[in-house]
């Protein structure tokens, strides 16, 4: 009986689980839903009526893009806040490389909206990478760089 029993269970949660997705089909054509993580915002919310809205503040974005524009990039997501460099080597110091991921946490332009995590690797004598602790002062000056592009952009967007 257990197995007839089973059977029965897994059928009824299929059913469960194709009826929530039937609802959230039904749902996602619709312009009005909030979204959770985004402070309000909602789903196909912009300020020209045409083109999604980003969900972080714009001006921290774009100054995360210009101050971490000489790393390359491996992925950018607007909507999460999230962007995280490849690893990057400097020419004066080839045994060292970093990466950087930056975490854009508010909508506002703030201090606190904010946070990077940066990591370090050294290479060791037998040429393979071994990760290493980055100072703390370099996230806190890569933070301070952010905000002050951002603060820049701002201020020349306000004077037109």
């Amino acid at each position: 009986m257990p197995f007839v029993r089973g059977y029965g269970m897994r059928g009824g949660a299929a059913s469960a689980v194709a009826l929530a997705l039937l609802g959230l089909v039904g749902l996602a054509g619709c312009s009005h839903i909030p979204l959770p993580f985004s402070g309000g915002a909602k789903v196909g919310a912009a300020s020209d009526g045409n083109a999604p809205a980003i969900g972080v503040n714009g001006y921290l974005w774009r100054a995360t893009l210009d101050t971490l524009s000489f790393m390359p990039l491996a992925s950018a997501d607007p909507y999460g806040g999230v962007v995280i460099t490849d690893w990057y080597a400097s020419p004066e110091k080839p045994t060292e490389r970093f990466k950087c991921t930056v975490y854009i946490l508010d909508a506002r332009l703030r201090a606190d909206g904010l946070n990077v995590a940066v990591f370090k690797q050294t290479r060791d004598s037998a040429g393979g990478w071994i990760d290493a602790p980055s100072a703390a002062q370099t996230e806190t000056d890569i933070e301070n760089a952010i905000l002050t592009r951002a603060r820049q952009l701002r201020l020349s967007n306000i004077k037109g």
